[in-house]
């Protein structure tokens, strides 16, 4: 109960930033698989959870979004899921030395479950369970599962969660503005993710990337009547945007350190950023965000 006994000592508690777009940062090529870099660069990655730690995060989480068997196969890597997932567990760990909670990240595969694709329920659990193990013996405190868009596919990852650990988990998914509103691109809006999750066993249920904190803010509101849930919310910095062949997020710390109170007054009980944040935006937020 390391989160909720956080929570109980703090009115709010501050997540990471962004760790894709910081590790391009370092010139790694998108072509190589992120959790590889566990294992080649570790010090990189390192430098990324320890970065986040000095801005202020409470919590850090780890480079293992793509560590399913499904992900890790595209690049020829299956057979490393052990070794990769528990070396970016590892790392995060080191990096925090104690100072901040270090949460197990799990993302989508990236495949549909039957009947639209090929994968049982069973397998899907199975898959994330491999990852929720290594995340046991590498040291982490909790799990978040983030980023999801079916909540077919969370609900499985929260089984695989409860059925191997004691872990808290966290269970994040993500929203996109369209003419009817809000939803995920299967089609879940943000008060059936609340409810949903809920009843299924989450122990905080929220939002990440998608949109900027704009966005996030509304998701925030819809959210929060639908469950007694705790709320994370990770809102991007800014939209993407294709400048000169590079991905831009314009979202300044100052910019999205402004709308915090907006955030923690619709229901945000954690709160940290997503693409394109940085450690500068983390540390403009913990400012802020203290100030309440």
């Amino acid at each position: 109960m390391k989160l909720h006994n956080l929570m109980k000592e703090k009115k709010y508690l501050l997540s990471d930033g962004a760790w894709g777009t910081q590790i391009a940062k370092h010139g790694v090529d998108w072509g190589i698989c992120p959790e590889l870099l566990n294992i080649e660069e570790p010090e990189m990655i390192k430098s990324i959870g320890e970065s986040y730690v000095v801005a202020g995060s409470d919590i850090i989480l780890t480079n293992t979004f793509g560590g399913s068997p499904q992900k890790l196969a595209k690049y020829g890597l299956k057979d490393r899921l052990e070794e990769l997932n528990e070396a970016g567990v590892r790392l995060s760990v080191e990096a925090s030395n104690g100072r901040a909670l270090v949460l197990g990240s799990i993302g989508p595969t990236g495949e549909f479950l039957a009947p639209l694709g090929l994968i049982t329920e069973t397998e899907m659990v199975e898959s994330f369970a491999k990852q929720v193990k290594t995340f046991i013996s590498g040291g982490a405190d909790s799990v978040l599962i983030e980023t999801m868009t079916d909540l077919g596919e969370m609900k499985c990852a929260l089984k695989a969660v409860r059925d191997n650990s004691d872990f808290e988990a966290v269970c994040s998914m993500t929203f996109d503005k369209g003419v009817k509103g809000y939803a995920t691109m299967m089609g879940v809006t943000p008060d059936r993710a609340a409810v949903e999750l809920e009843e299924a066993g989450a122990d905080v249920a929220g939002s990440n990337c998608g949109s900027g904190i704009e966005n996030i803010i509304e998701v925030a509101r819809i959210m929060k009547p639908s469950t007694g849930l705790p709320l994370w919310f990770k809102p991007n910095a800014g939209l993407p945007e294709l400048v000169d062949g590079e991905t831009v997020y314009r979202e300044t710390p100052e910019e999205m350190a402004s709308r915090i109170p907006e955030l923690a007054d619709a229901g945000a009980k954690i709160i940290g950023g997503c693409c394109g944040t940085t450690p500068g935006h983390i540390r403009k937020i913990r400012e802020r965000s203290e100030s309440l």
